[in-house]
């Protein structure tokens, strides 16, 4: 029987340093406050114990973790230990050359942030002129045989442009299309009434995504993450609470995902602090606090869900009702679902996003 809370995925989070500015980031409001806290040398320890506890695959992200002037090394070290490598990264900054040398430190596969096929809309988004460049940047992958997915954050002002997104991808000769969501936590949760579309937008999409899937069944694979704001049902974030993914943060917090952090009731311990990466993973009270069913409160804990979506989100419980331990108020059986449904009632057409600076 498969080990329900053995990780197969390390997101290592390199750094929270970003050249862009996007009113999506997942970054920590204060991440300016924030530094670098695991050196080259830190990070290889993390990468071997993470094998020990059973990780197959290492997701490089952060912000960007281009900025990390060891990544060639980093990879290098993740090779060595047989982790499928994977980059995540907006490709800024990155050149021809750098890439090469990843490749051949051992990289694996690369994930490639756009924001629009359109240029103008792509460099307002990104906050600098940077469009032009992401699409060398996969043209350079496809020619150093490099697995290439192509995501697409989707709010407000690109869903529209899905069809044009996905002909962009496929123009690229990316293997993969992620069309994800915005989740409203971190600056996207400062910025929801901008970013949320509208039920008529996601609806136009998902025709547009099935028509796709359809022609490009044997090319390229397209996955689209529905909005669980939209969609009356919280998602299986990061498929539960502690189970199958394992994220270390730039500052060395052991993580559920990626927020965690920002629930203020919850300590999370340090990597290579003072326990190894298996003895926090097994027995970290703040990694056990919502795993299983036991902490579920009604109406989790008899819904025919709970094993689907394992409760939802956590962080976004807490951000929505203050209330880490609540029921996803994405959930149309969440007492709190009005906070949702209000959200998406009567958001102004244009409303000034705010970014990092």
């Amino acid at each position: 029987m498969t080990d329900p809370h053995r990780p197969f995925t390390l997101i290592a989070e390199l750094t929270y340093r970003c050249p862009l500015r996007c009113g999506h980031c997942s970054n920590p409001l204060d991440w300016a406050q924030r530094r670098d806290g695991l050196d080259t040398a830190s990070w290889s320890r993390v990468f071997a114990e993470a094998a020990e506890l059973g990780v197959v695959q290492v997701h490089l992200t952060g912000g960007e973790p281009l900025l990390r002037r060891d990544l060639p090394t980093l990879i290098a070290a993740a090779h060595r230990l047989e982790l499928y490598t994977h980059l995540v990264t907006s490709g800024v900054p990155l050149s021809r050359e750098r890439l090469c040398a990843l490749r051949d430190a051992g990289l694996d596969a690369m994930q490639l942030s756009l924001r629009d096929a359109d240029d103008t809309r792509a460099d307002r988004i990104a906050g600098a002129r940077v469009a032009a460049h992401k699409r060398e940047v996969a043209a350079w992958a496809r020619h150093l045989d490099i697995p290439l997915t192509i995501n697409v954050v989707l709010r407000r002002d690109n869903i529209d442009g899905v069809d044009a997104s996905i002909a962009l991808a496929e123009e690229l000769g990316a293997d993969r299309l992620e069309l994800a969501s915005t989740q409203y936590l971190g600056w996207a949760l400062v910025n929801r009434r901008a970013l949320l579309p509208s039920h008529a937008q996601i609806a136009r999409a998902r025709a547009s995504v099935a028509a796709a899937r359809a022609r490009l069944a044997e090319r390229m694979e397209i996955v689209f993450v529905l909005p669980d704001h939209h969609a009356g049902a919280p998602r299986a974030c990061m498929d539960g609470w502690a189970r199958r993914f394992v994220v270390v943060s730039p500052d060395g917090l052991v993580l559920p995902c990626q927020a965690a952090h920002t629930i203020p009731t919850l300590r999370f311990e340090r990597a290579g602090a003072d326990r190894s990466l298996r003895e926090i993973w097994r027995s970290s009270p703040a990694l056990d606090a919502f795993r299983g069913e036991a902490w579920m409160p009604e109406p989790c804990r008899g819904c025919e869900r709970r094993a689907i979506d394992h409760g939802g989100c956590r962080c976004q419980a807490y951000h929505l009702t203050g209330d880490a331990g609540a029921t996803d108020p994405a959930c149309a059986r969440s007492p709190m679902h009005h906070v949702v449904t209000s959200a998406l009632d009567g958001a102004p057409a244009l409303v000034q996003l705010r970014t990092r600076r």
